[in-house]
């Protein structure tokens, strides 16, 4: 049995945050800085590669999953960095590099803050400190998410009663 600790109130639906529905990477801790191969390509090192994620514990009756990253950081003003969405249940991972080339069947990758369609790395302004990355992924109760259309950077991801827990996982990078 799983126990779930009443989280967040979103757009009219709780969403439970799972003790037992975890995100992890391979490419970077809990906590940790981003390195720099998953920056954009203007920044020393980047190469705009998107960071392996992975879940797990995710509730009964999951459909498919979505997963964001947004910049955190006030200057940023919530930067979306990747937004995907109708990623299989059968899907527990997306690996090192996935964005644009090795994503799940069905599932769709949203237009991101710097106008590209997936991952956009960090790339944070020269001196404006330490950027926090919150990674993000959701346990939806649909297989799709019916408004969602490649241009819509900032369109609500949530819709009423979809998300049946989410994890988060924060990177942090600065230049």
């Amino acid at each position: 049995m799983m126990k779930y600790a009443l989280s967040v109130f979103i757009m009219g639906a709780f969403v439970l945050h799972g003790d037992d529905f975890t995100l992890s990477s391979t490419s970077f801790k809990n906590g940790d800085e981003i390195p720099a191969k998953f920056a954009m390509k203007s920044v020393a090192g980047g190469k705009n590669i998107s960071p392996q994620l992975s879940w797990k514990g995710a509730p009964e009756g999951t459909k498919s999953f979505a997963v964001t990253c947004i910049d955190l950081h006030p200057l940023a003003k919530r930067w979306v960095h990747w937004m995907v969405v109708n990623i299989p249940a059968d899907k527990d991972s997306l690996p090192e590099g996935a964005s644009g080339k090795k994503m799940p069947k069905g599932s769709l990758e949203i237009e991101n803050s710097f106008g590209d369609n997936g991952w956009g790395g960090p790339q944070p302004p020269p001196g404006s400190g330490k950027h926090e990355y919150l990674f993000t992924v959701y346990a939806l109760s649909t297989e799709k998410i019916p408004t969602m259309k490649k241009n819509a950077s900032g369109t609500p991801l949530i819709e009423k009663g979809n998300t049946l827990a989410k994890s988060e996982l924060k990177g942090y990078f600065s230049r």
